[in-house]
């Protein structure tokens, strides 16, 4: 007492300090309180939605952050230095994969796919799936579908999944219309993680391992793997049934898969220049990224794809699933504090590094292709191409696995890097072979490279009528409208 009567301002100042303290834990706790309530109103259910709900709208009403955010995969606009969002026909910037693919759909057309969006309308509108005026035929089995939207785990649980991957694309396509979405990964009830593609789950269990008992952080990456995987169309499961699996047994490496496949004798197609038995990586992402340093620190798919964001005090998952090249302040630099040109420079050096040398392997490859061709013209027999073949199919391979694995040159590079090596040593061996044997059938000379400077000029080198081809599609948008095609649209409309 005796100091606040000799200081009567120092009372005063505590006095209005102790006030100002209670003023801001009063503000801190209604702030708490205020978000709480908000929280608590934005997680009420407002719809019930059925366990086979496949339409993402449905789904909005109940979860309205989630919902807009994920219809902004529809933006087109982001361009990196490799590829992006927009739509890029990759045949007419490198034609040297018409030659690569020379026999099978991707010669026809292969473009950069766009958001997760645009999903149906890309599969129905490529040339790879024929002409839909073909109800009952047409080039590819209804397995197609597989990834495509969360109509298919309503349409596997209706017909069951081997019955779902029996007949042609045409025979399901009025069913499957809502773009990739909601029913895909959550659980209409509890919203959590779950598989519905049973390939995963499958191939999982062949190698004694339950990932339904997986964490939400492995899941994070699950959901993903469901279709970012490689994978083939088993016709040895069911009678009549192009049964999705995944190559998996022996493990999950390039090597490992290779062996699967050449053991069982699988080929996706014979390849029409060197007769050489084909295999056509699909989009192996997961397998690459389960080698990088991203996958070893935990860190999964959603957390660089989909990071956490907050609007209106709530803290949610952003589903404008996107380069994270294009939300480096919510994805890289949680983590990584440099700033976000020496982020974006750092990945550009990789990538950049990456495809010099898959630029090179796949010029070894086409080289191959041709220069078989000229041994098979000049009489070469069966025998003497056996070994030539295989080398070509495991060269060609190691470039497709990183070329089709979308982003693997950032996702785990010294993998990449030591696969591509390989391939180029493989490629360069069976040239060596090439040369030997053609030698032997009286050929001394170098065969020379094709004229394919342009998407027009391979495609006439590998036999396609693109004429034809693009006629017979066009119908999709013009007059002749097949009845599947309508009955989509109309539910689409609905």
């Amino acid at each position: 007492m005796k100091l606040f009567d000799k200081r009567p301002w120092l009372a005063w100042l505590m006095f209005f300090a102790t006030i100002i303290v209670v003023f801001l834990l009063g503000l801190l706790a209604s702030s708490i309180v205020e978000r709480r309530a908000e929280a608590t109103f934005v997680n009420v259910p407002r719809t019930d939605i059925s366990e086979f709900e496949p339409r993402n709208e449905v789904w909005g009403e109940n979860y309205p952050r989630e919902f807009q955010s994920y219809y902004q995969t529809a933006d087109t606009s982001f361009a990196s230095k490799y590829n992006g969002g927009a739509v890029i026909d990759m045949l007419e910037l490198d034609p040297r994969l018409v030659v690569l693919w020379a026999g099978y759909g991707f010669s026809k057309d292969y473009k950069q796919g766009r958001g997760h969006y645009y999903a149906v309308t890309d599969v129905r509108n490529t040339l790879r799936t024929g002409s839909p005026a073909d109800d009952k035929s047409g080039p590819m089995p209804s397995t197609c579908w597989t990834c495509k939207g969360p109509d298919v785990p309503r349409l596997m649980n209706e017909h069951g999944v081997a019955e779902f991957y029996k007949g042609k694309w045409a025979r399901l396509g009025s069913e499957v219309v809502n773009p990739i979405g909601c029913a895909d990964c959550h659980d209409p009830k509890t919203m959590n993680l779950r598989i519905t593609r049973p390939a995963l789950i499958e191939a999982f269990e062949r190698q004694g391992k339950d990932i339904t008992q997986s964490s939400h952080q492995e899941m994070r990456s699950l959901v993903c793997a469901q279709c970012h995987v490689e994978y083939y169309f088993n016709k040895k499961t069911e009678e009549g049934a192009n049964y999705l699996t995944l190559p998996w047994d022996k493990g999950m490496n390039v090597e490992a898969m290779e062996a699967y496949y050449d053991e069982m004798e699988f080929s996706d197609w014979t390849h029409q220049l060197s007769k050489a038995p084909m295999l056509k990586a699909q989009h192996p992402g997961y397998e690459v990224y389960s080698t990088g340093i991203h996958a070893d620190r935990g860190v999964s798919c959603a957390d660089c794809h989909m990071p956490y964001k907050s609007e209106g005090g709530q803290k949610f998952t952003d589903h404008k699933i996107q380069s994270p090249l294009n939300n480096v302040a919510n994805s890289c630099q949680v983590c990584h504090r440099q700033e976000t040109a020496n982020l974006i420079a750092n990945v550009y050096d990789r990538q950049d590094k990456i495809i010099e040398n898959r630029d090179k392997l796949e010029e070894l490859v086409v080289r191959a292709h041709v220069e078989a061709k000229k041994a098979w013209d000049i009489g070469a027999s069966q025998a003497q191409m056996e070994d030539i073949l295989m080398g070509i199919r495991h060269a060609q391979w190691r470039w497709d696995y990183a070329a089709a694995s979308h982003g693997a040159s950032f996702h785990s590079p010294v993998e990449i890097g030591r696969v591509i090596g390989t391939g180029i040593d493989i490629a360069q061996e069976t040239r060596i072979k090439l040369a030997r044997l053609l030698a032997e059938l009286g050929h001394n000379q170098e065969v020379p490279y094709p004229d394919i400077e342009t998407k027009a000029k391979a495609q006439q080198f590998v036999g396609l009528d693109m004429e034809r081809l693009n006629q017979e599609k066009k119908v999709f948008k013009e007059d002749v409208v097949p009845e599947w095609i309508k009955e989509a649209q109309a539910r689409e409309d609905s």
